[in-house]
């Protein structure tokens, strides 16, 4: 199976590009199309400054402007994979529920390699907790 693969960002709820020891893995979630006129695509409102309300609790079609909650959306949603196992070095693609579960202790989208069956994480990118210049406070 082929995916396709998105032209822009716009396309996507999620997008991620990383590497992971000897493997790698591109992951992207294209946007839901909307239910009742199948024209439009779910997307998130948009506040008075013209830009996104990512807190917002529900989605908006651009086309006809019917609402569905978050949950709605989300758990409609699949996360594409295109990856090369850090294990095996197996390249593939597959699909999984877009859902972060606990993986390893770090919330993760979790993938399972085709040909040695090992599970993969897609951590979410945490913050470098040191900020530079205080890496030698304390040493004098």
């Amino acid at each position: 199976m082929v995916f396709k693969k998105p032209t822009s960002m716009e396309e996507c709820v999620y997008f991620t590009s990383r590497t992971m020891g000897s493997g790698r893995a591109m992951s992207w979630v294209f946007r839901k199309e909307c239910p009742k006129c199948k024209k439009g695509i779910m997307e998130k409102p948009l506040k008075k400054g013209g830009k996104i309300d990512k807190k917002s609790e529900y989605y908006v079609c651009n086309s006809c402007g019917c609402q569905e909650s978050n949950e709605q959306v989300e758990n409609g949603l699949v996360l594409n994979v295109e990856y090369k196992c850090p294990y095996c070095g197996n390249e593939g693609e597959t699909t999984t529920e877009y859902k972060r579960k606990t993986f390893e202790g770090v919330p993760s989208y979790v993938f399972e390699c085709q040909k040695c069956h090992k599970k993969i994480g897609l951590t979410k990118k945490m913050k470098d907790t040191k900020k530079k210049g205080n890496e030698d406070l304390g040493k004098e």
